[in-house]
């Protein structure tokens, strides 16, 4: 790896830390759900599904992945804060929202990675 390789994970990583941290700095709790983490995993699973078809259709540099999906996306989702939500839920005896806080993560996070996905296929259908 180069320098520059090194350096564009870092700063993904440093940005997408930051931002994951500026979202879940203050809880936003739905019908007694945390929904801070769920709201950075489908929003980062939006953009790796974009990211992923306009890397591939544009035949970007793999440098450009250590920036976006390597360093940005996998510091910016939080499925160790994601596990730690669910397992308080389950300390708390909520089994509902345990359910609830797993279904909503995995299945939107999901969804948005492959509506992120039709979107960049969309978007390169029109710029070529």
């Amino acid at each position: 790896m180069r320098m520059i390789e090194y350096i564009l994970l870092a700063v993904g990583a440093v940005v997408g830390a930051f931002l994951c941290y500026k979202i879940a700095e203050s809880p936003i709790i739905l019908g007694g759900l945390p929904v801070n983490v769920l709201i950075v995993n489908i929003l980062g699973s939006f953009l790796l599904g974009i990211f992923s078809v306009l890397s591939l259709a544009l035949n970007l540099d793999t440098k450009y992945a250590l920036f976006v999906a390597i360093g940005f996306c996998s510091s910016f989702t939080t499925m160790s804060s994601f596990a730690l939500e669910t397992s308080n839920l389950i300390d708390a005896n909520r089994f509902n929202l345990v359910v609830l806080n797993i279904i909503a993560n995995v299945g939107l996070s999901l969804g948005a990675l492959v509506t992120g996905r039709l979107l960049g296929t969309v978007i390169m259908e029109k710029i070529l």
